[in-house]
């Protein structure tokens, strides 16, 4: 039975076509310490040192830059048969996958070992994101022009609708994003009870209205809590009721209630609320979701919130922290091809100043955050700080950066009992400004 921890026939496979082809070497991600045997981990480093040196990478060259240790990996006549031994080179990036795979589980039974004779809760997380790195060295994401070219030209013969991405439920903020696109991280930002995760919600609800699946993973309030915020969203309920519904509902209410209980049973949301959630944690739902669904189901994640999540290992200042969290969710959501939005605090600065509204400075550590988000988003309602405002129940959406977009502000209706944005128009429509 081959042993599947090492392949030795596809590194003297590939080390053969290397001897006969020295150019293929160009073509290879392989590194030595891929190779099971020492021997051919020497052999592999001399001629990667060849390379490097400029110089062409055949019998002569390695063995003389192997020099004395060429006796250590079977002398002359291994290195011959090794080249002899190949009928054709065309099969040598066949074996250099097979290599990737090998090197892959000696690599992960190494950690499993490792973890069981010392398992710690912090070794579980170790163990995961181990797992996680080994499965994708080697794997290649490559795309030809001509992959790049053939969907560009599919494009312009394609009949589309205004929305390439995830529908965000309000009219003006789709008509300036085109909704929310596959890759994206989404920075949502605002002051304590601006309503941050009512908007949220409201996010992950559209998508679940059109289809799609959404991922919430919140880091301070219990799935029953957010659940209740939605059902008062699609019932029309007051939030403050859900605290004694037997006292405070109305048969209307009761009536309303049973039926968002009904509609909200057919979503495909997921609420993830367990306290100290790591980006390993994250990652392994969201994936699971992927696996669970349809490619071509959009999929939106919700994360709330950033000052919440931990990172694994220690860093000197919490800004360094907060950039590696940010770095790696934007990698999440360009692997998962999925938006991101991740919900932030915006430090105390903001209630310094005559002006309110927040900028781009009020994020907290906001060089990473500025730096690895697509879109910045901040929500304003000015009847908060101003009993007096002229803008009553109206919530400005101030999207301050957008990558690939048009940058600026719009406004919505918030109706804060239920927690429904709406559309100024459609608001206005049915009388509920003022």
């Amino acid at each position: 039975m081959q042993n599947i921890l090492q392949n030795v026939e596809a590194e003297q496979a590939l080390l053969g076509c290397i001897l006969v082809e020295g150019d293929l070497i160009k073509e290879l991600s392989l590194q030595p310490e891929h190779f099971s045997e020492t021997r051919h981990q020497v052999i592999f480093k001399a001629m990667r040192e060849v390379q490097k040196l400029g110089k062409s990478v055949d019998m002569v060259t390695t063995v003389t830059k192997l020099g004395d240790s060429v006796e250590q990996v079977g002398g002359l006549q291994y290195l011959t048969d090794l080249g002899s031994a190949v009928a054709s080179t065309a099969n040598f990036l066949a074996y250099q996958t097979l290599i990737y795979d090998a090197y892959r589980l000696r690599e992960m039974k190494k950690t499993a070992i490792e973890f069981a004779n010392t398992p710690t809760d912090d070794g579980i997380t170790e163990l995961y994101k181990r797992a996680m790195e080994l499965q994708e060295i080697g794997i290649e994401k490559t795309r030809t022009k001509q992959d790049v070219l053939m969907e560009i030209y599919n494009d312009m013969h394609e009949e589309k609708e205004d929305i390439t991405g995830i529908n965000t439920g309000l009219i003006d903020l789709n008509a300036m994003t085109g909704g929310w696109q596959d890759g994206d991280l989404i920075v949502l930002a605002a002051r304590p009870s601006m309503g941050k995760t009512a908007f949220a919600l409201h996010m992950g609800k559209s998508n679940c209205e059109k289809g799609g699946v959404t991922d919430i993973f919140s880091l301070e309030m219990p799935d029953k809590q957010l659940t209740h915020r939605l059902l008062s969203n699609l019932g029309n309920i007051e939030g403050s009721k859900w605290k004694n519904p037997r006292k405070f509902f109305s048969d209307h209410d009761y009536e309303n209630a049973t039926k968002a209980i009904g509609e909200y049973e057919k979503w495909n949301i997921n609420i993830h609320d367990q306290p100290a959630q790591t980006l390993a944690d994250i990652r392994s739902k969201i994936r699971k979701t992927k696996k669970e669904n349809p490619d071509n189901q959009k999929h939106l994640v919700i994360i709330d919130y950033l000052q919440l999540i931990r990172a694994i290992g220690k860093y000197e200042r919490r800004d360094l922290e907060v950039g590696s969290i940010t770095a790696e969710l934007k990698e999440m959501a360009r692997a998962f091809k999925i938006p991101i939005i991740l919900l932030s605090q915006l430090s105390r600065a903001v209630e310094q100043r005559q002006d309110k509204r927040p900028m781009m400075s009020d994020l907290r550590e906001s060089g990473s955050i500025e730096q690895d988000a697509d879109v910045v988003m901040f929500l304003y309602r000015d009847d908060y700080y101003n009993k007096n405002s002229e803008l009553k129940n109206i919530i400005e959406i101030d999207l301050a950066k957008q990558r690939n977009g048009p940058t600026g502000m719009i406004q919505a209706s918030f109706i804060k009992e239920y927690g429904r944005f709406i559309n100024l128009a459609r608001q206005m429509d049915a009388g509920l400004v003022g």
